[in-house]
């Protein structure tokens, strides 16, 4: 009687509930019940346990979100002395007690700590044992609380959980009468399954448990004593346990059944409750390019007034209602009580017509009033208006449960799209192109219904929440959908007798512009429009425009022209992501030149209503008919002076004030900031410098200008927008550098004048550039300041004033120095262009410092800036190769040769690093090899370190490393061979270097790095380079089987380069030929009588395949070929054979043979084309 007489005083006459306390006694409530129920011991008398019954109910009604913080231990001590008071067998208590846990542990969000939790699982597993049935629903909900983010510690009670005869397994079958204990143990099973970064997560088997089990729930049909919530409630459970596998527990779908099982209750569950849709789906999807069957019923003509939806009203009270949402500029709310509630299923179940119709929004003809008809005329229709509730006819209790009703139903459709979101981040790119028909659209048939896919849910669905879903998902199929998109081809052909599968995604990509520009126009949230626009720019970022007709970007841009002044700010800055991506992709394009030369004032009206209208410009009437656009677009590069609108744009938005009509929301401006919002202004910057690298032509035109931009930008105190301005200086100089380049495809009066590059440079420099270069508080902006003098055209440096090039070049070389990386980097790579340009080139003091300064680079433990030096080193070294062949041998004489012996240690350890520096360590050691003088490699300290170089190369052509790697190995063994001064041919390395490239010149899997070391082995230019006869002969022997293994590869992209293999194998062979000695002709010999009916034809293909087109790679002319073979032929008949040799004859009459067949074919040839010119 204890706990009776502790609690005696308030029991008498008490309600049952106690009274509020008073705000100050508010903070203490939980600690003095707390006390309370610690000062009860165990007592199964009926006063005690009405006791605890009031003391549980104060608990649970206490007003928690007023009181003071509650510890989380005090809370776990709290729920132990509760279930201590509570013993199994009162299922009132029990029932009470779990409605306290799951209570107190939601309300206070408490996370129970390891050891209270191993004696609350075990309460509560044993109260679901041996309670009665009807407290399973109120455990279950404790036990869910229990478990949430604490899978990681409940390993020992999982067996008695999720084992054979699991409870919740149990609970959670089918074959469970009660909805709701089904419905709570699935939620128990999905908080199992949700992870905490850090902690371990649910072992394998257990993974695969519950995925089954949620599978399985997923796919069974609603039964017929379970409610419409409740189901809704299971499927949510059940979707969202799925999701939790998927992202912390990172469960892999590897099986073909398993992933087409989860992705098609996915989409049935997609389409959850979406008015007018019944679908059936097979149990599972497979991966096909063909579309998938999605089992809809034909549609049927049915009553408005349905199960799900009250009486519609009269069109023209529908009409009048969208009419005021569209000149209020309304939006929708992103929250489900607003979004789902707003229509009947009548009104929703058409929110956009699909139909081929409706294109003509996009790319209609006609101006003034006539053409604001037709674009918006697809929409105006009342099938697809959405109308509030409270404008309905039916009661407000029957509104108000059908919209409960769509709120759940909705919250299915976002979870089965969350999930499946997780999906697609959980399997590789190429798994999930196999299942794109299942849900990306097609072009319907004509008459036939689209397709159900995300399109499907964009334009349809009445939630704005459930649509952004849908976009994102899509979205994310997109994302790195290049490779797989890069087939698609548009074609004319009809006569086919089967839809090749290139025309089947061009077809996908044709329908997914057309229903996303239709979703565009539709759309009136503001956040779901700024998802339409995201998932645009994804299409068009991985759409292959060059293999599809031209107009789908054309009217893409007309049609997001206007949304660049809408009054959101987060649209605007998607509307020129978008612009972004369409001059990024696959540039440059002509019908992208051709947009950037429209008309200024072309659809740029102010956009602040959620459907804008379109107005199209005349040139758009006269080039809209196929390939004429192309055509016009070079035109109008060539001859138009109309200026670029969008550069004008860009300009403004950077450096204009804002516009009042635009600053309602201004997020991400400061506060009193007379610019546009920043996020504007930094995708303004971006969109330039994607200009400058696609459009140069188009960009130049406004270099002076664009400096100023940048000028002004780098002047700010937002370290973004000066970052942003630097990049965009960077591409400027690129484009300038690029048009300068001998291999430029810019006709030289197109090019913008070396004086005016000089101008632009001088005002740079003179300008905010070098301030940023010092700015060490922001060592990004220092690395892209970096990157952007890097990119001064060498042409324009010459001519820079003195100062201005001694400030240039003293920045970066006291830039190595810093600590931070990023600008070390930075710097190493501007050192690495600096020493290429020809004003600085011969300059020793510089390359010297250059070469110190790299040095020190090549030491730093950032594997990034060891590599940027690496590369500077291969280009330092480049220069010294250059100089070496200019007349003058000063360079040579003054540069130090301590250098030299510094430059080759570095080089032959840096070999040894990653992959990444070790392809230029080695072309560095090849060229500072070859560069090295008579006067070094006599001096004693040089002849261990040429070793050391050498033996390095060596292990580098044989390793089995990057591919790069071993081909610039090859290359440099190359220049080795280059130089006269080494003693190649008598060194002991001779032969262990021609062991190395024959090795890879007969089996390396990669063909460019067999072309290479084939090319080095025919560098040595006198016979004794190649050293012994036996030596000669092994050489002579490994490119005849090489040869005969040019097309023994596995790896069909190989193929390609057979051609130029043979080609370079054989010219090696005639090489070796033409410098052989008597004593080398057995061999050939015997070489030519085992394989010459094999090598003959390579050879003759060598001879022909310059007249014939081949692409082999050789540089010589059919003639210089020719030549090439006589002059080895003239060299043998040179040769003093030695007595009854045989060989000589054998050898000279096998390559007349060949000139002869040649020479045959070569006539036939001529014959055959003059008579054709006859």
């Amino acid at each position: 009687m204890a706990a009776v007489q502790v609690a005696g005083s308030l029991l008498g006459g008490q309600p049952p509930e106690a009274p509020r306390e008073t705000p100050p006694e508010q903070s203490n409530g939980f600690r003095r019940l707390s006390a309370r129920l610690r000062a009860l011991r165990p007592d199964d008398s009926s006063s005690a346990r009405t006791e605890i019954h009031l003391l549980f109910d104060q608990l649970i009604s206490e007003n928690y979100s007023e009181s003071g913080g509650v510890a989380p231990q005090d809370v776990s001590a709290l729920l132990i002395q509760a279930c201590q008071l509570v013993p199994l067998n009162q299922n009132h208590l029990v029932s009470k007690v779990s409605q306290l846990i799951h209570h107190l542990l939601n309300t206070l969000q408490v996370i129970v700590d390891e050891q209270n939790l191993d004696f609350l699982l075990a309460y509560t597993i044993s109260a679901i044992r041996q309670c009665s049935s009807w407290t399973h629903m109120k455990i279950l909900q404790a036990l869910a609380a229990l478990v949430y983010c604490n899978g990681s510690k409940c390993q020992k009670y999982l067996p008695d959980l999720l084992g054979k005869t699991g409870l919740l397994l149990k609970l959670s079958d089918l074959a469970q009468s009660d909805a709701e204990v089904r419905r709570a143990a699935v939620h128990c099973m999905a908080n199992l399954c949700l992870s905490v970064p850090g902690q371990p997560y649910l072992e394998e088997s257990y993974q695969n448990i519950c995925f089954q089990a949620f599978l399985t729930t997923l796919q069974s049909p609603k039964s017929s004593e379970m409610d419409d919530i409740t189901f809704c409630l299971l499927l949510q459970s059940a979707l969202k346990g799925i999701q939790s596998l998927l992202n912390g527990g990172k469960m892999k779908l590897t099986q073909t059944d398993e992933l087409g099982a989860l992705l098609a209750v996915l989409k049935k569950a997609m389409f959850h409750g979406l008015p007018g849709l019944n679908i059936e789906m097979p149990t599972v999807l497979y991966p096909t390019p063909l579309p998938q069957y999605d089992g809809r019923p034909p549609v049927k003509p049915q009553p408005l007034e349905s199960s799900t939806s009250g009486p519609t009203m009269s069109k023209k009270k529908k009409h009048k209602v969208k009419q005021k949402k569209t000149q209020q500029g309304e939006e929708e709310e992103e929250e489900e009580s607003s979004g789902e509630m707003e229509a009947a299923s009548g009104t929703s179940t058409s929110r956009v017509n699909m139909g081929e119709g409706n294109t003509q929004c996009s790319s209609s003809q006609g101006n003034g009033a006539a053409q604001k008809e037709q674009v918006s005329s697809p929409f105006v229709p009342s099938s697809w208006k959405r109308v509030s509730s409270s404008e309905s006819d039916y009661s407000d209790a029957e509104g108000g449960m059908q919209g409960k009703m769509r709120s759940y139903q909705a919250k299915v459709r976002q979870g089965a799209l969350a999930c499946f979101l997780s999906t697609v981040k959980s399997i590789e790119k190429r798994v999930l192109c196999g299942y794109w028909s299942a849900f990306v659209p097609d072009t319907p048939e004509v008459g036939s219904p689209q397709s159900l896919s995300l399109m499907t849910l964009i334009l349809k669905d009445p939630s704005p929440k459930t649509r952004a879903c849908a976009l994102q998902v899509l979205s994310a199929i997109l994302e790195g959908s290049k490779q797989f998109l890069s087939v698609a081809e548009d074609t004319n052909d009809h006569r086919r007798a089967f839809t090749p599968f290139s025309v089947m995604i061009a077809s996908s990509i044709k329908e997914l512009h057309r229903c996303l520009l239709l979703a565009l126009v539709a759309e009136s949230s503001s956040q779901t429009l700024t998802r339409i626009i995201k998932c645009l720019a994804n299409l068009v970022s991985n759409a292959p425009y060059n293999r599809l007709k031209l107009s789908l970007l054309t009217k893409v841009w007309n049609q997001i022209k206007p949304y660049i002044r809408h009054k959101d700010v987060n649209v605007r800055v998607s509307s020129l992501t978008l612009l972004g991506a369409i001059v990024s992709t696959h540039a440059p394009l002509p019908e992208v030149q051709l947009l950037l030369q429209q008309p200024c004032s072309s659809g740029l009206s102010n956009s602040n209503s959620a459907t804008p209208h379109l107005i199209l410009p005349d040139w758009w009437k006269k080039t809209s008919g196929g390939s004429s656009l192309e055509e016009a677009s070079v035109s109008s590069l060539k001859g138009s002076s109309e200026p670029c609108w969008l550069i004008r744009l860009c300009i403004s938005i950077v450096v204009l004030p804002k516009e009042d009509s635009s600053s309602s929301s201004n997020a991400g401006s400061a506060a009193g900031s007379t610019y546009e919002p920043s996020p504007m202004r930094l995708e303004a910057l971006q969109l330039l410098a994607h200009l400058a690298r696609g459009y140069f032509p188009v960009a130049q035109l406004y270099l002076m200008e664009l400096g100023e931009v940048i000028c002004k930008c780098m002047e700010e105190a937002d370290p973004s927008i000066q970052l942003h301005g630097a990049k965009l200086l960077e591409e400027l100089g690129t484009g300038l550098i690029q048009q300068y380049k001998p291999d430029s495809t810019t006709a030289p009066d197109q090019r913008v004048p070396v004086f005016l590059v000089v101008m632009f440079w001088t005002m740079m420099l003179n300008g905010p550039l070098p301030r940023a270069l010092q700015s060490s508080d922001h060592p990004t902006l220092q690395a892209s300041a970096c990157d952007a003098l890097s990119s001064v055209l060498p042409e324009a440096f010459s001519s820079l004033p003195n100062d201005r090039q001694i400030l240039c070049i003293t920045m970066l070389l006291g830039l190595n120095d810093s600590k931070n990386r990023l600008v070390k980097a930075a710097t190493s790579r501007a050192l690495g262009v600096y020493v290429l340009f020809p004003c600085l080139r011969q300059d020793v003091i510089f390359v010297a410092d250059t070469a110190n300064a790299i040095l020190m680079s090549l030491q730093d433990k950032s594997l990034n800036v060891r590599a940027k030096a690496a590369w500077s080193l291969g280009n330092l070294t480049d220069t010294l190769i250059v100089n070496m062949e200019t007349p003058d041998p000063s360079f040579q004489e003054e540069f130090s040769g301590l250098l030299l012996l510094k430059m080759l240690r570095s080089a032959i350890e840096a070999s040894k690093d990653k992959d990444k520096v070790k392809s230029n360590a080695v072309r560095a050691l090849g060229n500072l090899l070859h560069f090295l003088q008579p006067c070094h490699i006599e001096k004693p300290r040089f002849a261990e370190i040429i070793e050391e170089s050498i033996q390095a190369l060596i292990s580098t052509v044989l390793i089995e490393a990057a591919m790069k790697v071993r081909w610039n190995a090859c290359y440099a063994m190359g220049n080795v061979f280059k130089n006269p001064a080494l003693p190649l041919g008598t060194a002991p390395w001779t032969s262990q270097a021609y062991n190395a490239l024959t090795s890879v010149v007969m089996s390396c899997k990669n063909f460019k790095v067999r072309i290479r070391s084939a090319t080095a082995l025919s560098v040595p230019g006198r016979r004794e380079q190649y050293g012994s006869v036996e030596q000669y002969a092994q050489i002579w022997k490994a490119l005849v089987t090489a040869l005969q293994k040019s097309e023994d590869t596995t790896d069909f992209l190989e193929f390609k380069y057979c051609a130029s293999l043979r080609t370079q194998i054989c010219q090696a062979l005639i090489h070796l030929l033409s410098l052989a000695t008597a004593s080398d002709l057995p061999c050939i010999k015997e070489t030519l009588e085992l394989n010459g009916d094999v090598v003959q034809p390579y050879i003759l293909q060598f001879l022909k395949s310059g007249a014939e087109g081949d692409d082999s790679g050789a540089a010589q002319s059919p003639q210089e070929r020719d030549r090439m073979v006589r002059t080895a032929l003239k060299h043998i008949s040179g040769v003093q054979a030695l007595a009854g040799d045989t060989a000589k004859g054998a050898i000279m009459g096998y390559l007349e043979d060949i000139l002869t067949v040649y020479g045959d074919s070569s006539g036939s040839q001529t014959v055959l084309f003059r008579l054709a010119c006859q």
